[in-house]
């Protein structure tokens, strides 16, 4: 025992200096104070919303204004997307802007622009192929356009659409059409600079007014519908188009104007999504889309178009799988999402509270010797002065060997220098009942007491 109190002086003299307690505590907080600002910065990072740029545009500044009001409503809403708004001058800008990779949407005509990278979110509007022939002419049909003049309102627009018509009908250069913009309509039309004029609109009464409106100076007549009698057949050709006929009386009730069922062209108007955007992110898109048109549509008729687009795998432009999810109800659960994060959650909590364990033994807090131990080494000055032996004070002896050697590892490993002058000098204390019993027992005085 001699030889473990030595050693247990020696490292004493030899154990480092601990930082204050204030000072360790003052350490412990600003290094929690880095760690909360760190995570407090992960979150917002992580929590803030997703922003989409969108490309539109349209002649009469009607789609951008729609596309503001629903990103305002998606601001309002606190939606996880939210869009950022790209004005163009028209449905070909978009779709150009779109193709160049300026904007992550875009909203775009299926006929107009490169759509290589276009995967489609909701179907936004429906637009119908007009062909008027001017009040009281003889062309009846596209075949009789042969050696007139077409306006196209719209111009590069619906230069598609136009290919498609003389692929068809083989106009070859026995038409001529002529690009009109949608300002200069009016007059082109008064000064009768074409036969017939070539549109393509969404039907409903704000667009069915404005034609009406084109040909307001022409009195009491109106303008006749040509039929597109081969649209069927231009469809099978061109995915992005379908055929589809005019009601009876859309453009005026009595006459009726058209006086039967027309066969015309259709083409949608989609908001397209670039295909390498995050399903996930689109998925919330389209959800927050559809109840932004739910919420909206009474105040803003327009969006009353904004539906499924079509899934088919075959489709013109394809779906975008994070639409598609939205759509087919395969949208991830909350367990598939954070699936990872669930499994981790664990284990970062197991890390988080060794740390803490490790934290408040640096700061000094630990646990007691047991009680068992303690009571242990208290009462060996009452079974030392009662020893009736060499052999059981050695076995005394032995046995405060044992207990100070471990109690004295556990409070040098605390590095808690109170805890080590306390063993010392209880070691000395036993040691020196020891040293007296063993001399009275030596001098044959084992019956009396100290």
């Amino acid at each position: 025992m001699k030889q473990a109190l030595d050693g247990s002086e020696s490292g004493m003299k030899n154990f480092p200096i601990a930082l204050p307690f204030w000072a360790r505590a003052l350490l412990l907080a600003g290094l929690a104070g880095i760690v909360l600002g760190a995570g407090l910065i992960a979150y917002r990072f992580y929590a803030r919303p997703t922003t989409l740029s969108m490309a539109v545009g349209s002649f009469d500044g009607e789609a951008s204004r729609i596309a503001a009001i629903i990103a305002a409503r998606l601001e309002a809403t606190k939606s996880p997307v939210q869009l950022k708004i790209v004005a163009t001058d028209s449905v070909l800008d978009s779709a150009k802007t779109f193709a160049d990779g300026k904007t992550d949407l875009a909203i775009v005509r299926a006929d107009v622009g490169d759509l290589s990278q276009a995967r489609s979110v909701v179907l936004v509007t429906k637009a119908v192929l007009m062909i008027l022939a001017l009040p009281g002419s003889q062309v009846t049909s596209i075949e009789k356009l042969k050696g007139h003049t077409v306006g196209v309102v719209g111009g590069e627009i619906n230069q598609k659409i136009v290919d498609a018509l003389k692929k068809e009908y083989d106009l070859g250069d026995k038409v001529i059409f002529k690009n009109l913009s949608p300002a200069d309509t009016p007059r082109a039309i008064k000064a009768k600079e074409a036969g017939a004029f070539l549109l393509v609109i969404p039907l409903n009464e704000k667009y069915l007014s404005l034609v009406r409106r084109f040909f307001a100076g022409t009195h009491n007549s109106f303008p006749a519908l040509i039929p597109v009698e081969s649209a069927g057949a231009i469809a099978d050709v061109d995915g992005a188009y379908e055929s589809f006929d005019i009601p009876q009386g859309t453009l005026r009730g009595s006459p009726a104007v058209p006086d039967a069922d027309l066969t015309t062209l259709r083409v949608g108007s989609y908001l397209v999504a670039n295909k390498k955007l995050d399903p996930d992110t689109i998925a919330t898109l389209t959800q927050a889309l559809i109840s932004a048109r739910n919420d909206l549509v009474r105040d803003q008729p327009l969006l009353a178009g904004l539906t499924t687009p079509d899934t088919d795998p075959g489709a013109n432009i394809p779906v975008h799988p994070g639409a598609a999810a939205y759509y087919n109800g395969t949208q991830q659960s909350f367990i598939d999402r954070y699936s990872n994060w669930i499994y981790l959650t664990p284990m970062v909590l197991g890390a988080v509270a060794s740390i803490i364990a490790t934290a408040w033994r640096f700061l000094g807090a630990r646990q007691e010797p047991a009680d068992t131990t303690l009571r242990m080494l208290f009462a060996l000055p009452r079974r030392i002065r009662e020893a009736k032996s060499e052999a059981e004070l050695a076995g005394i002896e032995n046995q405060v060997d044992q207990a100070l050697d471990a109690e004295m590892a556990n409070a040098i490993k605390s590095e808690n220098a109170q805890d080590v002058s306390t063993l010392v000098s209880m070691a000395h204390r036993l040691e020196d009942s020891i040293h007296r019993r063993r001399r009275m027992l030596a001098a044959g005085l084992a019956t009396r007491q100290d």
